[in-house]
C-alpha cells in the first residue's frame, strides 16, 4: 500500500517561470498552506519519489518545448503512476482547453488557466486537498473495518476489491449524518451488518439498534410492531408493548427488506417519516422518537415504483443517501480473503486447530457463482469446518452444489429439503439475488419464501 501523505504535507509547484513560482509561493502562503517549488519535470518527480507532497501543482509547458504541453502530461502521467491517491492539478495557458482535458484524461484531478484567478485556484486546491483528505479517512475506515469485530464470522465487507473500497468511501462518508440511508443488495451480501457498522460509527453509537424485517411481519402486525400497542387495543394485547421506533428512540431503526412493505401499509410508514409524530395502536396520543432510519432492500424499488407498488414519495423519504452492497460473485479480489476470515472464525468456534484451504478448495470457492452471497459462503466454511476430517479443506468438503442444471435423475434422488434448496438457489440466480422476485417465481408468498431461506440458510 502506497504512503498517504500527511495533511500539512506541502504544495508542490513545477512551474519554470521563476516569477510565476515566486507569486505562488506568497499565494499559498497567505492562504496557509506550504509549498516547495521547482523548475522542472524531473525535480517534481525527484520531490514525490520522497513521498511528503500533500499535491502536485503542475504547469504543461517547460522551456524545452514551450507549447505542445508534452512535458506536462508526461509529468503528470509518471506522478499517477507514482502515486494514485496524489491529487494532481494542471496549470495551462488561457484558452488551451483541449491540453487540460488531455491533462484529465491522465490523471489530472483538475486544472487551472493561466493568468489565474485568486478565488478560483483558492477553490480548486482546497476542493482537491478536501477530497484527498476523505479518500484517506475512507481508507482508514477500510482498514478498521477489516479489524473491527475480528472475531465475528459474519464480516460482510472485508476484502480489497474495488466495488467494496469504493462503497467504504460512500459510508466514511455518510456515516456520521442522520441523513436517511437506503442500502441496496442481493439476499446475503451483508445489508444488516453494514446498517450495524454505520451505526457504530455516528454519534448516536451509545443508543438502541433496533432491526426489523419488513419481509417477515403480517400485515396484521404491521402497526403494533412499528408504532407498538396500548393494553386492551385488541383481544390478545394484554399489556402495553412499545413499538420499534420507540425502542430505537436515541438510536438507529434497520427496516431489513423494505421493499416488502405491502402498498396499503406504506402510508402509514410515510405519514410518521414526513411528521416524526406516531401513536400506539389502540392510542390518540402522538409520540416522537429521535431515530437514525437505515433500510435496506434486495429490489428494485424504482421498478416497483413503476409497477405501482411503492410509493415515490416514500421513496424519496427513504433513500436521501443510497448505498449499494455489490453481490459477491463481483468481489472476486474478495472471496479467497473472506473465506480464509470464516474458516478461522468457525475453527476458533467449534475448538478446531488451525484449517487451511487446499487448492482445490481455493479454485472451488472462486468457480462458484454464490448466488447466497456472503452469507452463503460462511455458512459453506462453517460446514466445511465440522465436517472436514483433515487440517486442510479440499474441495469435496466445501459440498457445493454444481452450478448446472441437475439430470432428472439426480433430482429423483434427492430428498424434498435437497430437491426444495435447489430450487430456491437457481430461483435466486434467476433473479440475480432479488428474493422478491424469486419467491413471486416460486409462487410464495414473501413471509413463505423468507422463511424457507432460513430453513436452508441462504
Amino acid at each position: 500500500m502506497e504512503a498517504s501523505p500527511s495533511p500539512n504535507a506541502p504544495i508542490l509547484v513545477a512551474d519554470d517561470d521563476a516569477a510565476v513560482r515566486a507569486a505562488l509561493r506568497l499565494f499559498l502562503k497567505s492562504e496557509g498552506l506550504s509549498s516547495v517549488l521547482v523548475a522542472s519535470p524531473q525535480e517534481a518527480l525527484a520531490e514525490l519519489a520522497q513521498g511528503a507532497v500533500g499535491l502536485l501543482l503542475a504547469d504543461l509547458n517547460y522551456a524545452r518545448d514551450t507549447t505542445s504541453g508534452e512535458e506536462g502530461l508526461a509529468l503528470i502521467r509518471q506522478a499517477r503512476a507514482q502515486s494514485a491517491l496524489l491529487p494532481i492539478v494542471a496549470m495551462t495557458a488561457w484558452g488551451s482547453i483541449p491540453l487540460a482535458v488531455q491533462a484529465l484524461q491522465l490523471g489530472a484531478n483538475d486544472f487551472i488557466e493561466k493568468p489565474w484567478d485568486n478565488t478560483r485556484l483558492a477553490a480548486v486546491l482546497r476542493n482537491q486537498l478536501s477530497l484527498h483528505s476523505s479518500r484517506q479517512q475512507a481508507a482508514r475506515l477500510a482498514a478498521e473495518n477489516a479489524l473491527l469485530q475480528a472475531d465475528s464470522t459474519e464480516q460482510a465487507w472485508l476484502g480489497q476489491s474495488p466495488a467494496l473500497l469504493g462503497l467504504m468511501r460512500r459510508v466514511a462518508a455518510v456515516a456520521a449524518a442522520d441523513v436517511n440511508l437506503l442500502i441496496t443488495g442481493e439476499n446475503g451480501t451483508g445489508k444488516s451488518q453494514l446498517a450495524q457498522a454505520i451505526h457504530r460509527q455516528n454519534h448516536k453509537a451509545g443508543g438502541p439498534f433496533i432491526s426489523l424485517n419488513m419481509g417477515a411481519i403480517p400485515d396484521t402486525l404491521f402497526e403494533s410492531e412499528l408504532f407498538g400497542v396500548e393494553r386492551g387495543a385488541f383481544t390478545d394485547a394484554r399489556q402495553t408493548r412499545l413499538g420499534r421506533f420507540e425502542l430505537a428512540d436515541g438510536g438507529t431503526l434497520f427496516l431489513d427488506e423494505v421493499g416488502n412493505i405491502p402498498l396499503a401499509q406504506q402510508a402509514k410508514l410515510l405519514r410518521v417519516l414526513e411528521s416524526g409524530a406516531f401513536e400506539r395502536l389502540g392510542s390518540a396520543t402522538p409520540r416522537r422518537a429521535q431515530v437514525r432510519l437505515i433500510s435496506a432492500t434486495n429490489a428494485d424499488l424504482d421498478q416497483l415504483v413503476s409497477q405501482g407498488l411503492f410509493r415515490r414519495d416514500l421513496l424519496y423519504r427513504l433513500n436521501s443517501v443510497q448505498l449499494h452492497l455489490p453481490p459477491l460473485r463481483e468481489r472476486g479480489a474478495d472471496i479467497l480473503l473472506l473465506a480464509q476470515h470464516f474458516l478461522a472464525g468457525h475453527a476458533r468456534r467449534y475448538q478446531r486447530p488451525a484449517l487451511a484451504l487446499a487448492e482445490s478448495a481455493r479454485q472451488a470457492l472462486l468457480n462458484h457463482a454464490w448466488p447466497g452471497n456472503v452469507r452463503e459462503l460462511s455458512h459453506c466454511l462453517e460446514r466445511a469446518c465440522l465436517l472436514s476430517p483433515g487440517d486442510a479443506i479440499e474441495a469435496a468438503d466445501l459440498g457445493l452444489q454444481p452450478q448446472a442444471h441437475a439430470p432428472a435423475r439426480e433430482l429423483e434422488q434427492l430428498t424434498l429439503d435437497e430437491a426444495e434448496k435447489l430450487l430456491i438457489r437457481k430461483a435466486l440466480q434467476r433473479s440475480q439475488g432479488n428474493a422478491l422476485a424469486a419467491a413471486q417465481t416460486l409462487g410464495l408468498s414473501r413471509s413463505a419464501f423468507y422463511r424457507r431461506l432460513e430453513k436452508h440458510q441462504l
